[in-house]
Protein backbone atom coordinates (compact mmCIF):
# COMPACT_ATOMS: atom_id res chain seq x y z
CA UNK A 1 0.00 0.00 0.00
CA UNK A 2 0.90 3.52 -0.45
CA UNK A 3 1.02 5.86 1.65
CA UNK A 4 1.28 9.32 2.19
CA UNK A 5 2.31 10.73 6.24
CA UNK A 6 1.93 14.82 6.96
CA UNK A 7 4.01 15.61 9.81
CA UNK A 8 7.03 13.83 11.30
CA UNK A 9 6.46 14.39 14.99
CA UNK A 10 6.10 11.67 17.47
CA UNK A 11 2.86 10.46 16.04
CA UNK A 12 3.83 9.95 12.59
CA UNK A 13 7.58 9.29 13.44
CA UNK A 14 5.81 6.26 15.30
CA UNK A 15 3.35 5.51 12.43
CA UNK A 16 5.92 5.58 9.96
CA UNK A 17 8.15 3.17 11.88
CA UNK A 18 5.23 0.82 12.40
CA UNK A 19 4.12 1.07 8.54
CA UNK A 20 7.64 0.68 6.75
CA UNK A 21 8.54 -2.38 9.02
CA UNK A 22 5.63 -3.95 7.24
CA UNK A 23 6.67 -3.14 3.57
CA UNK A 24 4.49 -0.31 2.51
CA UNK A 25 4.99 2.28 0.53
CA UNK A 26 5.87 5.34 2.84
CA UNK A 27 6.84 9.15 1.73
CA UNK A 28 6.81 11.24 4.67
CA UNK A 29 6.12 14.80 4.29
CA UNK A 30 7.19 17.90 6.80
CA UNK A 31 8.47 21.37 7.20
CA UNK A 32 11.29 20.60 9.39
CA UNK A 33 14.69 19.28 7.13
CA UNK A 34 16.76 18.04 9.89
CA UNK A 35 13.87 15.89 11.50
CA UNK A 36 13.06 14.32 8.08
CA UNK A 37 16.42 13.23 7.65
CA UNK A 38 17.05 11.65 10.91
CA UNK A 39 14.03 9.97 10.17
CA UNK A 40 15.17 8.48 6.57
CA UNK A 41 18.50 7.83 8.05
CA UNK A 42 16.90 5.23 10.50
CA UNK A 43 13.73 3.83 7.87
CA UNK A 44 13.20 2.77 4.55
CA UNK A 45 11.20 5.63 3.33
CA UNK A 46 10.75 8.57 1.07
CA UNK A 47 10.35 12.41 2.72
CA UNK A 48 9.81 15.39 0.93
CA UNK A 49 10.25 18.82 3.03
CA UNK A 50 7.41 21.15 2.60
CA UNK A 51 3.91 22.62 3.23
CA UNK A 52 1.61 20.23 3.29
CA UNK A 53 -1.25 21.45 2.25
CA UNK A 54 -0.09 23.10 -0.93
CA UNK A 55 -0.92 21.33 -3.62
CA UNK A 56 2.44 21.38 -5.29
CA UNK A 57 4.33 20.27 -2.08
CA UNK A 58 1.82 17.14 -1.96
CA UNK A 59 2.06 16.43 -5.71
CA UNK A 60 6.14 16.05 -5.42
CA UNK A 61 5.34 13.68 -2.63
CA UNK A 62 3.49 11.25 -5.29
CA UNK A 63 0.32 11.98 -3.61
CA UNK A 64 -1.72 11.21 -7.23
CA UNK A 65 -1.14 7.39 -6.88
CA UNK A 66 -1.52 7.45 -3.33
CA UNK A 67 -4.04 5.00 -1.31
CA UNK A 68 -4.08 6.82 1.79
CA UNK A 69 -3.24 10.18 3.52
CA UNK A 70 -2.39 9.96 6.75
CA UNK A 71 -2.18 13.98 8.44
CA UNK A 72 -0.59 14.04 11.64
CA UNK A 73 0.83 17.34 11.96
CA UNK A 74 0.86 19.54 15.10
CA UNK A 75 -1.90 21.70 13.84
CA UNK A 76 -5.84 20.23 13.49
CA UNK A 77 -5.99 23.29 10.74
CA UNK A 78 -3.34 21.95 8.45
CA UNK A 79 -4.58 18.02 8.81
CA UNK A 80 -8.08 18.87 7.67
CA UNK A 81 -7.14 21.30 4.82
CA UNK A 82 -4.69 18.56 3.83
CA UNK A 83 -7.29 16.12 3.74
CA UNK A 84 -9.67 18.24 1.81
CA UNK A 85 -6.85 18.83 -0.33
CA UNK A 86 -5.90 15.31 -1.09
CA UNK A 87 -9.15 14.17 -1.46
CA UNK A 88 -10.91 16.93 -3.91
CA UNK A 89 -7.87 17.68 -5.67
CA UNK A 90 -6.15 14.32 -6.30
CA UNK A 91 -9.16 11.37 -5.37
CA UNK A 92 -7.26 9.66 -2.33
CA UNK A 93 -9.22 7.52 -1.44
CA UNK A 94 -8.62 7.04 2.45
CA UNK A 95 -7.89 10.04 4.14
CA UNK A 96 -7.30 9.94 8.34
CA UNK A 97 -6.75 13.08 10.11
CA UNK A 98 -5.30 13.67 13.53
CA UNK A 99 -7.43 15.91 15.23
CA UNK A 100 -7.67 16.96 19.07
CA UNK A 101 -10.99 19.20 19.37
CA UNK A 102 -13.62 17.48 20.38
CA UNK A 103 -15.81 19.37 18.10
CA UNK A 104 -14.52 17.20 14.87
CA UNK A 105 -15.02 14.09 16.07
CA UNK A 106 -16.05 10.71 14.09
CA UNK A 107 -19.83 11.50 12.63
CA UNK A 108 -19.21 15.18 12.59
CA UNK A 109 -21.12 16.74 9.01
CA UNK A 110 -18.46 19.23 8.90
CA UNK A 111 -15.59 16.09 8.12
CA UNK A 112 -18.27 14.19 4.85
CA UNK A 113 -17.46 14.32 1.56
CA UNK A 114 -19.06 17.80 1.44
CA UNK A 115 -16.81 19.05 4.39
CA UNK A 116 -13.40 18.61 4.86
CA UNK A 117 -13.69 14.53 3.47
CA UNK A 118 -11.98 12.99 6.47
CA UNK A 119 -12.83 9.40 6.55
CA UNK A 120 -11.59 8.69 10.32
CA UNK A 121 -10.49 11.17 12.84
CA UNK A 122 -7.59 9.84 15.14
CA UNK A 123 -6.89 11.40 18.47
CA UNK A 124 -3.80 10.67 20.98
CA UNK A 125 -5.30 12.46 23.79
CA UNK A 126 -8.92 10.53 23.94
CA UNK A 127 -6.68 7.24 23.54
CA UNK A 128 -4.86 7.96 26.29
CA UNK A 129 -7.84 8.72 28.33
CA UNK A 130 -9.75 5.89 27.48
CA UNK A 131 -6.13 3.48 28.25
CA UNK A 132 -6.18 4.90 31.63
CA UNK A 133 -9.73 4.46 32.13
CA UNK A 134 -9.69 1.00 31.43
CA UNK A 135 -6.47 1.01 33.89
CA UNK A 136 -8.84 1.79 36.60
CA UNK A 137 -12.03 0.23 36.25
CA UNK A 138 -9.48 -3.14 36.31
CA UNK A 139 -6.84 -1.94 39.09
CA UNK A 140 -4.29 -5.20 38.54
CA UNK A 141 -4.53 -5.03 34.82
CA UNK A 142 -1.62 -3.73 32.81
CA UNK A 143 -3.59 -3.61 29.69
CA UNK A 144 -6.88 -4.08 28.30
CA UNK A 145 -8.38 -4.08 24.79
CA UNK A 146 -11.65 -4.53 23.78
CA UNK A 147 -13.14 -6.96 20.55
CA UNK A 148 -16.06 -7.42 19.10
CA UNK A 149 -17.98 -4.22 20.45
CA UNK A 150 -16.88 -4.91 23.80
CA UNK A 151 -18.03 -8.72 24.24
CA UNK A 152 -14.53 -9.95 24.18
CA UNK A 153 -11.22 -8.03 25.84
CA UNK A 154 -7.39 -9.00 25.49
CA UNK A 155 -6.10 -8.35 29.47
CA UNK A 156 -2.25 -8.28 30.42
CA UNK A 157 -1.63 -9.02 34.07
CA UNK A 158 1.42 -9.86 35.73
CA UNK A 159 1.29 -13.16 37.73
CA UNK A 160 1.86 -13.37 41.42
CA UNK A 161 2.33 -16.05 43.70
CA UNK A 162 -1.03 -16.12 45.13
CA UNK A 163 -2.61 -16.62 41.72
CA UNK A 164 -4.43 -19.73 41.61
CA UNK A 165 -3.71 -20.44 38.02
CA UNK A 166 -0.05 -19.71 39.26
CA UNK A 167 2.69 -22.28 38.87
CA UNK A 168 -0.35 -24.94 37.71
CA UNK A 169 -0.06 -26.57 33.80
CA UNK A 170 -2.10 -24.67 31.98
CA UNK A 171 -4.05 -28.09 31.28
CA UNK A 172 -5.57 -27.23 34.56
CA UNK A 173 -7.25 -24.21 34.23
CA UNK A 174 -10.79 -25.38 33.32
CA UNK A 175 -10.60 -26.95 36.54
CA UNK A 176 -9.14 -24.28 38.31
CA UNK A 177 -11.52 -21.72 37.00
CA UNK A 178 -14.72 -23.27 36.16
CA UNK A 179 -16.69 -20.42 36.02
CA UNK A 180 -14.86 -18.11 33.07
CA UNK A 181 -13.18 -19.69 29.86
CA UNK A 182 -10.48 -17.78 28.85
CA UNK A 183 -7.42 -18.50 26.22
CA UNK A 184 -3.69 -17.71 27.55
CA UNK A 185 -1.92 -16.25 24.00
CA UNK A 186 1.40 -15.20 25.27
CA UNK A 187 3.47 -15.51 28.24
CA UNK A 188 6.59 -13.07 28.54
CA UNK A 189 9.09 -14.02 31.32
CA UNK A 190 11.68 -11.80 31.81
CA UNK A 191 10.99 -9.26 28.64
CA UNK A 192 10.86 -12.60 26.57
CA UNK A 193 8.21 -14.97 24.58
CA UNK A 194 8.00 -18.09 25.86
CA UNK A 195 8.04 -19.87 22.09
CA UNK A 196 5.71 -22.35 23.05
CA UNK A 197 2.67 -22.90 25.12
CA UNK A 198 1.01 -26.56 25.52
CA UNK A 199 -0.90 -27.97 28.07
CA UNK A 200 2.53 -28.63 30.63
CA UNK A 201 3.51 -24.69 30.71
CA UNK A 202 3.02 -23.17 33.78
CA UNK A 203 2.86 -19.45 34.64
CA UNK A 204 4.94 -18.20 36.86
CA UNK A 205 5.49 -15.25 39.60
CA UNK A 206 6.44 -12.03 37.58
CA UNK A 207 4.96 -12.97 34.18
CA UNK A 208 3.39 -11.38 31.87
CA UNK A 209 0.20 -12.85 30.87
CA UNK A 210 -2.06 -11.72 27.87
CA UNK A 211 -5.46 -13.62 28.32
CA UNK A 212 -8.78 -13.45 25.90
CA UNK A 213 -11.81 -13.58 27.61
CA UNK A 214 -15.10 -12.22 27.19
CA UNK A 215 -15.53 -9.09 29.18
CA UNK A 216 -17.79 -10.32 31.75
CA UNK A 217 -15.27 -12.74 33.23
CA UNK A 218 -12.41 -10.22 33.38
CA UNK A 219 -12.14 -9.84 37.37
CA UNK A 220 -12.19 -13.65 37.15
CA UNK A 221 -9.61 -13.79 34.85
CA UNK A 222 -7.69 -11.06 36.56
CA UNK A 223 -8.26 -12.98 40.33
CA UNK A 224 -7.14 -16.20 38.51
CA UNK A 225 -3.70 -14.94 37.63
CA UNK A 226 -3.23 -11.93 40.39
CA UNK A 227 -4.69 -9.97 43.15
CA UNK A 228 -7.99 -8.14 42.08
CA UNK A 229 -6.77 -5.56 43.77
CA UNK A 230 -8.65 -2.62 46.14
CA UNK A 231 -11.05 0.11 43.82
CA UNK A 232 -8.92 2.59 42.43
CA UNK A 233 -11.05 6.15 44.24
CA UNK A 234 -8.29 8.67 44.87
CA UNK A 235 -6.44 10.06 41.47
CA UNK A 236 -3.53 12.09 41.22
CA UNK A 237 -2.69 13.66 38.12
CA UNK A 238 0.42 15.24 37.03
CA UNK A 239 0.04 17.67 34.62
CA UNK A 240 -3.00 19.24 33.64
CA UNK A 241 -2.47 19.59 29.54
CA UNK A 242 -5.27 18.64 26.89
CA UNK A 243 -4.73 14.44 28.61
CA UNK A 244 -4.89 15.50 32.42
CA UNK A 245 -7.99 17.32 31.81
CA UNK A 246 -9.78 15.06 29.65
CA UNK A 247 -9.15 12.57 32.33
CA UNK A 248 -10.04 14.87 34.73
CA UNK A 249 -13.62 14.98 33.54
CA UNK A 250 -13.88 11.63 33.05
CA UNK A 251 -13.24 10.68 36.54
CA UNK A 252 -15.12 13.72 38.16
CA UNK A 253 -18.33 12.04 39.41
CA UNK A 254 -16.82 8.96 41.32
CA UNK A 255 -13.36 9.62 42.09
CA UNK A 256 -11.26 12.18 43.98
CA UNK A 257 -9.13 14.30 42.34
CA UNK A 258 -5.74 16.13 42.33
CA UNK A 259 -4.27 18.05 39.63
CA UNK A 260 -0.82 19.14 39.64
CA UNK A 261 -0.11 21.76 37.56
CA UNK A 262 3.35 24.27 37.37
CA UNK A 263 1.82 27.03 35.21
CA UNK A 264 -0.57 29.32 37.14
CA UNK A 265 -2.64 29.99 34.05
CA UNK A 266 -3.22 26.74 33.36
CA UNK A 267 -4.41 25.75 36.91
CA UNK A 268 -6.89 28.58 36.74
CA UNK A 269 -8.48 27.63 33.19
CA UNK A 270 -8.73 24.03 34.90
CA UNK A 271 -10.33 25.33 38.02
CA UNK A 272 -12.74 26.97 35.76
CA UNK A 273 -13.60 23.73 34.00
CA UNK A 274 -13.82 21.28 36.40
CA UNK A 275 -15.77 20.87 39.44
CA UNK A 276 -15.27 22.40 42.81
CA UNK A 277 -14.51 19.49 44.03
CA UNK A 278 -11.53 18.80 42.04
CA UNK A 279 -8.56 20.38 43.51
CA UNK A 280 -6.15 22.10 41.31
CA UNK A 281 -2.57 22.61 42.40
CA UNK A 282 0.10 24.86 41.17
CA UNK A 283 3.21 23.32 42.04
CA UNK A 284 5.90 20.78 40.37
CA UNK A 285 5.08 16.98 40.44
CA UNK A 286 8.88 16.30 41.21
CA UNK A 287 8.54 18.03 44.78
CA UNK A 288 9.18 15.76 47.28
CA UNK A 289 7.52 18.47 49.81
CA UNK A 290 4.52 18.93 47.53
CA UNK A 291 3.91 15.29 47.36
CA UNK A 292 4.13 14.66 50.87
CA UNK A 293 2.17 17.66 51.90
CA UNK A 294 -0.70 16.87 49.73
CA UNK A 295 -0.56 12.80 51.37
CA UNK A 296 0.04 10.98 48.29
CA UNK A 297 0.60 7.78 50.06
CA UNK A 298 -3.30 7.82 50.08
CA UNK A 299 -3.37 7.82 46.64
CA UNK A 300 -4.49 5.13 44.45
CA UNK A 301 -2.87 6.07 41.62
CA UNK A 302 -0.44 8.49 40.56
CA UNK A 303 -0.46 8.86 36.94
CA UNK A 304 2.26 11.74 34.88
CA UNK A 305 0.61 13.18 32.03
CA UNK A 306 3.21 16.05 31.17
CA UNK A 307 5.27 16.07 27.77
CA UNK A 308 8.04 15.81 29.69
CA UNK A 309 9.27 12.19 29.64
CA UNK A 310 12.03 12.69 32.30
CA UNK A 311 9.74 14.83 34.84
CA UNK A 312 6.91 12.12 34.46
CA UNK A 313 9.00 9.21 35.22
CA UNK A 314 10.96 11.07 38.01
CA UNK A 315 7.66 12.22 39.50
CA UNK A 316 6.55 8.64 39.42
CA UNK A 317 9.63 7.25 41.06
CA UNK A 318 8.87 9.65 44.03
CA UNK A 319 5.19 8.73 44.23
CA UNK A 320 5.59 5.08 44.32
CA UNK A 321 8.98 5.81 46.65
CA UNK A 322 6.32 7.96 49.01
CA UNK A 323 4.05 5.07 49.46
CA UNK A 324 1.32 5.20 46.71
CA UNK A 325 -0.31 1.79 45.53
CA UNK A 326 0.06 1.72 42.03
CA UNK A 327 2.21 4.58 39.38
CA UNK A 328 1.33 5.03 35.34
CA UNK A 329 3.54 7.56 32.95
CA UNK A 330 3.02 8.56 29.57
CA UNK A 331 6.47 7.88 27.84
CA UNK A 332 6.69 9.18 24.81
CA UNK A 333 10.32 8.24 23.95
CA UNK A 334 10.80 3.95 23.29
CA UNK A 335 14.38 4.23 24.38
CA UNK A 336 12.61 5.17 28.02
CA UNK A 337 9.92 2.98 28.03
CA UNK A 338 12.01 -0.05 27.47
CA UNK A 339 13.90 1.19 30.05
CA UNK A 340 11.64 1.08 32.91
CA UNK A 341 10.62 -2.02 32.04
CA UNK A 342 10.21 -4.01 35.11
CA UNK A 343 11.20 -0.83 37.42
CA UNK A 344 9.27 0.61 40.06
CA UNK A 345 6.79 2.30 37.70
CA UNK A 346 4.12 -0.21 36.86
CA UNK A 347 2.67 0.94 33.39
CA UNK A 348 4.48 2.74 30.65
CA UNK A 349 2.23 4.77 28.10
CA UNK A 350 3.11 5.64 24.42
CA UNK A 351 0.09 7.92 22.96
CA UNK A 352 1.72 7.54 19.61
CA UNK A 353 1.11 3.41 20.04
CA UNK A 354 -2.35 4.26 22.01
CA UNK A 355 -3.94 5.36 18.58
CA UNK A 356 -1.70 3.19 16.29
CA UNK A 357 -4.20 0.25 16.25
CA UNK A 358 -7.08 2.37 15.29
CA UNK A 359 -4.45 3.31 12.04
CA UNK A 360 -3.70 -0.27 11.43
CA UNK A 361 -7.45 -1.54 11.30
CA UNK A 362 -7.21 0.76 7.93
CA UNK A 363 -3.79 -0.54 6.26
CA UNK A 364 -4.59 -4.16 7.24
CA UNK A 365 -6.03 -6.41 4.25
CA UNK A 366 -9.20 -8.81 4.79
CA UNK A 367 -11.95 -7.60 6.79
CA UNK A 368 -10.22 -6.13 9.77
CA UNK A 369 -12.44 -5.18 12.14
CA UNK A 370 -9.89 -3.67 15.21
CA UNK A 371 -6.31 -4.12 16.01
CA UNK A 372 -4.24 -3.16 18.91
CA UNK A 373 -0.68 -2.48 19.21
CA UNK A 374 0.80 -4.60 21.71
CA UNK A 375 4.28 -4.46 23.85
CA UNK A 376 5.24 -1.14 22.20
CA UNK A 377 4.45 -2.46 18.69
CA UNK A 378 6.11 -5.64 18.45
CA UNK A 379 3.01 -7.45 18.85
CA UNK A 380 -0.46 -7.15 17.71
CA UNK A 381 -4.22 -8.55 18.28
CA UNK A 382 -6.52 -8.18 15.27
CA UNK A 383 -9.91 -9.07 14.80
CA UNK A 384 -11.31 -9.80 11.33
CA UNK A 385 -14.50 -11.43 10.28
CA UNK A 386 -14.98 -14.60 7.99
CA UNK A 387 -16.66 -13.26 4.81
CA UNK A 388 -16.37 -15.76 2.43
CA UNK A 389 -17.15 -19.51 2.50
CA UNK A 390 -15.15 -22.22 2.25
CA UNK A 391 -14.76 -21.96 -1.33
CA UNK A 392 -13.28 -18.30 -1.21
CA UNK A 393 -11.97 -17.90 2.72
CA UNK A 394 -8.79 -20.63 3.36
CA UNK A 395 -10.22 -20.05 7.22
CA UNK A 396 -13.93 -19.94 6.83
CA UNK A 397 -15.58 -24.02 7.71
CA UNK A 398 -12.28 -25.23 8.80
CA UNK A 399 -11.25 -26.92 11.79
CA UNK A 400 -8.26 -24.69 14.05
CA UNK A 401 -5.97 -27.48 14.41
CA UNK A 402 -6.39 -27.51 10.41
CA UNK A 403 -5.40 -24.15 9.95
CA UNK A 404 -1.57 -23.07 8.98
CA UNK A 405 -0.66 -20.55 11.65
CA UNK A 406 2.36 -18.52 11.87
CA UNK A 407 4.85 -19.67 14.39
CA UNK A 408 3.37 -18.45 17.62
CA UNK A 409 0.29 -16.92 16.10
CA UNK A 410 -2.94 -18.22 18.39
CA UNK A 411 -6.74 -17.65 17.63
CA UNK A 412 -7.83 -16.72 21.17
CA UNK A 413 -11.29 -16.09 20.71
CA UNK A 414 -14.54 -16.51 18.44
CA UNK A 415 -17.74 -14.24 18.20
CA UNK A 416 -20.84 -15.42 16.78
CA UNK A 417 -24.04 -14.56 16.01
CA UNK A 418 -23.14 -10.69 15.31
CA UNK A 419 -24.42 -10.73 11.77
CA UNK A 420 -27.18 -12.35 9.69
CA UNK A 421 -27.03 -15.20 6.85
CA UNK A 422 -26.35 -12.46 4.10
CA UNK A 423 -23.92 -10.80 6.50
CA UNK A 424 -25.33 -8.08 7.17
CA UNK A 425 -25.43 -6.56 10.75
CA UNK A 426 -27.98 -8.01 13.42
CA UNK A 427 -30.28 -5.64 14.79
CA UNK A 428 -31.25 -8.00 18.16
CA UNK A 429 -28.14 -9.97 17.98
CA UNK A 430 -27.66 -12.36 20.98
CA UNK A 431 -23.62 -13.30 20.06
CA UNK A 432 -21.87 -15.82 21.56
CA UNK A 433 -18.12 -15.69 23.01
CA UNK A 434 -16.43 -19.00 22.35
CA UNK A 435 -13.24 -19.99 23.56
CA UNK A 436 -11.87 -22.21 20.63
CA UNK A 437 -10.52 -25.62 21.08
CA UNK A 438 -8.58 -27.43 18.49
CA UNK A 439 -11.61 -29.20 17.28
CA UNK A 440 -13.63 -25.79 16.93
CA UNK A 441 -14.57 -25.18 13.37
CA UNK A 442 -14.57 -21.31 12.26
CA UNK A 443 -17.84 -20.11 10.38
CA UNK A 444 -18.44 -17.70 7.86
CA UNK A 445 -19.23 -14.39 9.53
CA UNK A 446 -17.60 -15.04 12.61
CA UNK A 447 -15.38 -12.57 14.04
CA UNK A 448 -11.83 -14.50 14.75
CA UNK A 449 -10.05 -12.35 17.74
CA UNK A 450 -6.16 -13.65 17.23
CA UNK A 451 -2.84 -12.93 18.61
CA UNK A 452 0.45 -12.09 16.52
CA UNK A 453 3.42 -12.16 18.29
CA UNK A 454 5.62 -10.60 15.30
CA UNK A 455 4.63 -8.30 13.06
CA UNK A 456 6.48 -10.19 10.58
CA UNK A 457 3.64 -13.41 10.65
CA UNK A 458 0.47 -10.41 10.14
CA UNK A 459 0.78 -10.76 6.25
CA UNK A 460 -0.16 -14.61 6.93
CA UNK A 461 -2.43 -13.69 9.05
CA UNK A 462 -4.41 -11.37 6.45
CA UNK A 463 -4.14 -13.73 3.72
CA UNK A 464 -5.96 -16.28 5.88
CA UNK A 465 -9.05 -13.96 5.89
CA UNK A 466 -8.79 -12.63 2.39
CA UNK A 467 -11.36 -14.18 -0.10
CA UNK A 468 -10.63 -14.82 -3.49
CA UNK A 469 -12.03 -11.82 -6.22
CA UNK A 470 -14.93 -14.91 -7.66
CA UNK A 471 -16.95 -14.23 -3.75
CA UNK A 472 -17.96 -11.01 -5.40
Amino acid sequence: MKILILGAGRVGESVAEALASEKNDITVVDSDVQRLGELQARLDLRTVAGNGIQPSVLRDAGIEDTDMLIACAPLDETNLVACKVAHDVFGVPTTIARVRSDEFGDGSPLLDKAGFAVDRVICPEASVTRYIGKLIEYPSALQVLEFARGLVSLVAVRAVTEGPMVRRPLAEIPALVPEAEMRIVAIYRSNKALARLDGTTQVEPGDEVFVLAATAHLPRVLGALGKLGEPTRRVMIAGGGKVGLRLARQLQRDHVIKIVEPSRARCEYLAAQLPAEVLVLQGDATDEALLGGENVQDMDLFVALTSDDEDNIMSCLLAKRLGVRRVASVINRRAYADLVQGTAIDIAISPAHAVLGELLTHVRRGDVEAVHSLRRGAAEALEAVVRGDARHCRIADRRIDELELPAGARIGAIVRGLHLADGSAAENARPRVIIPHHDTTILQHDHVIVFVPSKRSVREIEKLFQVRATFF
